[in-house]
């Protein structure tokens, strides 16, 4: 089952990803069913799964399962990227390619999920971790740091930031902080708290704002204990769990 697993997942990432240029995508996004790159992408799909699975005619059908189905699935995300914002499309076209393998692995090589497993101690633990280093973590941080809030003339001047492109880099930071944390690898975290320093340099060396040095510098020592106080709980009790 594995090793039918990895071949199709292979000839997926081949097909969707390695050999599909960006001019096959805008192609098939202006021509829609018209567009011949939207058949080439199928063929490719195709002729990769032929070669992986060794040519094997017991797996024909199921290439022509996936096959058809990619077609279908593709098509569909064609007709709707007019109407739904893109990254939706593509996750939900991923999700419907990646769920047409599961059940076409399950029909040649029947396996099942242990519900209790994906519902034991450690996994909930986890879940409880990455929830509470990112969501919650985040919100406990603008609660504290509201307390000193800068104006907007009090940042730095002439300088646009993506929306709420901070939240998302303190969340990534922080799963960065707990993972190594969890891999035992403490060194990596001042690796990661000097690298953060140098690209911070800039905006404060042209701020000189002591305000603003002041604000980023809590905010980042927040998050990294947060980070930490997250990871030592969640070690110490996987600890317990396991024992």
């Amino acid at each position: 089952m594995i090793i039918l697993s990895l071949k199709l997942l292979l000839a997926h990432l081949i097909g969707d990803f390695l050999l599909q240029p960006n001019h096959w995508v805008k192609d098939k996004e202006t021509k829609q069913h018209k567009s011949k790159y939207l058949y080439w992408h199928i063929a490719i799909h195709a002729a990769t799964l032929l070669v992986l699975l060794s040519f094997n005619r017991s797996y024909l059908f199921a290439i022509t399962i996936i096959v058809s189905s990619h077609y279908l699935i593709d098509l569909t995300k064609i007709k709707l990227s007019t109407l739904l914002n893109a990254r939706v499309l593509f996750f939900a076209d991923q999700t419907l390619h990646l769920l047409v393998l599961a059940l076409v692995i399950h029909w040649q090589e029947p396996y099942s999920i242990d519900i209790n497993k994906l519902l034991s101690e450690e996994v909930l633990l986890l879940a409880v971790a990455l929830l509470t280093v990112t969501i919650v973590t985040s919100v406990i941080m603008k609660i504290i740091i509201a307390k000193w809030q800068l104006d907007e003339a009090e940042t730095i001047p002439n300088q646009q930031s993506l929306d709420q492109a901070g939240k998302y880099i303190g969340m990534l930071e922080r799963l960065f902080v707990f993972g190594f944390i969890v891999a035992n690898q403490w060194q990596a975290i001042g690796f990661l708290l000097a690298a953060k320093s140098v690209f911070r340099f800039g905006d404060l060396s042209k701020s000189k704002d002591r305000k603003l040095t002041e604000y980023i510098l809590i905010g980042t020592l927040l998050s990294f204990g947060f980070a930490m106080l997250t990871g030592l709980c969640y070690n110490y009790l996987r600890a317990l769990i396991l024992s």
